[in-house]
């Protein structure tokens, strides 16, 4: 491979409306709200600004709506450096977007809309084959069709390409179709909705991840937040350790490990060190509010990386 890995996300783009206030309207009653942030997310979208700040090659597969919100989130691929050729326009479709209030306390409530993000179906991947083709990894998630989800997945094992699949939101999935996964990454309750096993702790989170084995996948990394990562193989189970900080927001976490990860591992490292670096990506992410906003640079991520105890 000559230059930064090439990683291909096929999966949502969101926008994020949030209201800060210090209390909630009763029915039928308006008051007025302290603050509002118009910020981009989107699972799929969030991985692929966290794998494009690591200093990969990125192109997004993905539909937004004929709203205001549609040319915004392009746009925002596109300031990034990120190749949105596949990002399409939908007719009669709203983007995806997120309603967020957040009270004085800092409780929220979030409604999620998927709009477009329910309209990106296999053809679409058919259509960018040829972009698929050239890929080092292709990362998906759950906030797309499933049939969309399985479709490429199948794509990718029939080519040989390398894929992650972060199974989130969590939700029951055919692990037969999810077989064709080479690394399958959720958090404790993901892992709980694909296992149907309880992950209470490491032993718990173990357990499960040994089980999706016995069950057929190929690889699974279970993240644990403050314990790190746990990644289950044929060859077993072993925990890598974390990157301690003080988190300020742990929003979108989950979405800078997965990007960091594909970076590190499809750029040529280790398993165990590409896990490790990601855990640190992940934690330095906590460090700020925000999702996409929150994510580093990779000079910032050297630094804390050279620097880790």
């Amino acid at each position: 491979m000559s230059g930064p890995p090439h990683i291909v996300v096929v999966g949502s783009a969101n926008v994020d409306l949030t209201t800060f206030t210090d209390d909630f309207p009763r029915p039928g009653e308006t008051i007025f709200g302290r603050a509002f942030h118009l910020g981009f997310g989107g699972k799929g979208a969030n991985q692929a600004v966290a794998a494009r700040l690591c200093g990969a090659r990125v192109s997004m597969v993905a539909r937004v709506g004929d709203d205001l919100f549609g040319p915004a989130t392009i746009a925002n691929f596109e300031a990034r450096g990120i190749d949105a050729r596949h990002v399409l326009i939908t007719p009669g479709a709203s983007s995806g977007v997120a309603p967020i209030f957040v009270d004085r306390s800092g409780q929220n409530r979030i409604l999620v809309v998927k709009g477009a993000n329910d309209r990106l179906l296999p053809a679409d991947v058919d259509a960018a084959a040829e972009l698929l083709l050239s890929a080092d990894c292709i990362v998906l998630q759950l906030e797309i069709p499933l049939e969309t989800v399985y479709h490429t997945l199948r794509f990718a094992r029939r080519h040989g390409i390398r894929t992650i699949l972060n199974p989130a939101p969590g939700q029951a999935l055919s692990l037969a179709e999810v077989a064709d996964a080479d690394y399958v990454i959720p958090n404790e309750t993901e892992a709980e909705a694909l296992s149907g096993m309880p992950v209470r702790n490491l032993d718990g989170a173990r357990a499960c991840a040994l089980a999706l084995l016995e069950r057929g996948l190929r690889r699974v990394i279970v993240t644990l937040g403050a314990y790190g990562a746990l990644c289950a193989g044929p060859e077993g189970c072993r925990q890598v350790a974390p990157y301690a900080v003080e988190p300020v927001d742990t929003t979108g976490a989950g979405d800078a490990f997965i990007g960091s990860f594909a970076f590190f591992l499809a750029g040529g490292g280790v398993e165990e060190e590409a896990i490790a670096r990601a855990n640190v990506y992940a934690a330095l992410s906590t460090l700020a509010a925000g999702t996409q906003t929150s994510f580093v640079t990779m000079e910032r991520f050297e630094a804390a990386w050279a620097g880790r105890g």
